[in-house]
């Protein structure tokens, strides 16, 4: 079974926001996450990555004959 993925948005009292993409491997939080950042207007340079980003994404492939 996959793990459900979510973005979560924090905005804070002093109006600083946060995102962060759960349940996603790899650079797939990223695009995932692109559409808000773009509309926010954050800065992507001050990412926070979590092992999640560093982890690799099990993919299965069968051939037919």
């Amino acid at each position: 079974m996959s793990q459900r993925k979510t973005i979560t948005v924090v905005v804070k009292p002093d109006g600083t926001v946060e995102l962060s993409a759960d349940g996603y491997k790899g650079k797939s939080c990223l695009e995932a996450s692109k559409f808000l950042e773009e509309a926010l207007g954050l800065q992507t340079g001050n990412r926070k990555k979590t092992p999640d980003f560093y982890a690799t994404e099990t993919v299965k492939q069968t051939q037919k004959a």
